[in-house]
């Protein structure tokens, strides 16, 4: 797999590839590969083929078996498979084109061919976004959020995380009580008593936390944040394109809207752009035809959604 003729056959069934043959590849690993394993191809043809691409990116299972166990119990590798297969269609968010998504449920075995973003740049968790990538971040996720809105057939697509599937939800809860502690030790002297309490409490009861939401729910990406978010740059490459979807869901969108928030921008941005953010968001949401969903139950909805 992976050779000239591989690339070859793919690219045709794709469609972006005519009687041109590729006749050389080279690789270069990109990222850190904690889950999988991410290769930039460059790719040469034996003749000139405008429509197909010069350069694309490849997703493989991890070589560590650890976290291809891992991946398998939680189903990352065949959510991301299913939703380049099955829902990137029918929502509205910029993703990278995908050439091939396959895999083998038996072994664990699995492939994506996408479009290389580049020259856009990963976003940074650490320093933080600007006010308007963070404005274009809420465009983007009511462009995800809006078009299956309240739709009832994700409920039934297997292999698609439910909010109330209890296995899961019991083992976030566990792994927070169990680095709760040690979060307290390094971190404790910096937060107030309160905080400590709220944290302390909302560990205890995150199983009846989860159970009191409610529909409608929506596609949810379930790790929207910087690090998952390719922005274009004077050089080329899309506003913003949201990658990673190896823990989408079906669920409440305001979760993803809050994580943002909460983690995106250097704290005075947020103190002072919250709320603007969040109107922005809500919006978009009407603007793409959620109907039935005032501001008023949004900024409830987004209170409860920060312990996320």
């Amino acid at each position: 797999m992976t050779d000239g003729r591989w690339f070859t056959e793919v690219l045709r069934y794709a469609g972006v590839l005519d009687d041109a043959v590729v006749t050389q590849i080279e690789r270069q690993q990109i990222g850190t590969g904690q889950m999988g394993q991410n290769i930039a191809f460059s790719l040469t043809y034996d003749r000139p083929a405008p429509a197909a691409p010069a350069t694309v990116v490849g997703k493989f299972p991890s070589p560590e078996p650890q976290s291809r166990a891992a991946a398998k119990t939680f189903r990352t590798y065949e959510r991301e498979v299913g939703f380049y297969q099955e829902i990137a269609g029918t929502v509205d968010i910029r993703v990278p084109v995908c050439y091939l998504a396959d895999i083998d449920l038996d072994t664990g075995d699995f492939v994506l061919l996408l479009e290389d973003l580049r020259p856009a740049v990963q976003g940074d968790q650490l320093t933080g976004c600007s006010l308007d990538e963070a404005m274009l971040a809420m465009d983007e996720l009511a462009g995800l959020h809006a078009p299956r809105w309240g739709d009832p057939t994700l409920a039934n697509i297997e292999w698609l995380g439910q909010y109330d599937d209890v296995e899961p939800n019991e083992v976030i809860r566990s792994v927070y009580q169990g680095l709760w502690p040690r979060f307290v030790a390094q971190y404790g002297s910096s937060l107030t008593s309160g905080a400590l309490a709220l944290g302390e409490a909302f560990g205890a009861s995150m199983n009846d936390w989860r159970r009191s939401w409610t529909p409608p729910f929506c596609v949810a990406h379930g790790d929207y944040r910087l690090d998952n978010m390719m922005f274009g740059t004077e050089q080329g490459g899309y506003p913003l394109a949201t990658v990673d979807w190896q823990i989408v869901g079906h669920g409440p969108g305001i979760m993803d809207a809050a994580y943002f928030i909460g983690n995106g921008l250097r704290v005075p941005d947020r103190r002072a752009h919250e709320m603007d953010l969040l109107k922005r968001y809500h919006d978009a949401l009407s603007a793409r035809g959620v109907e039935g969903y005032e501001w008023s139950q949004c900024l409830a909805d987004y209170k409860r959604a920060t312990l996320a």
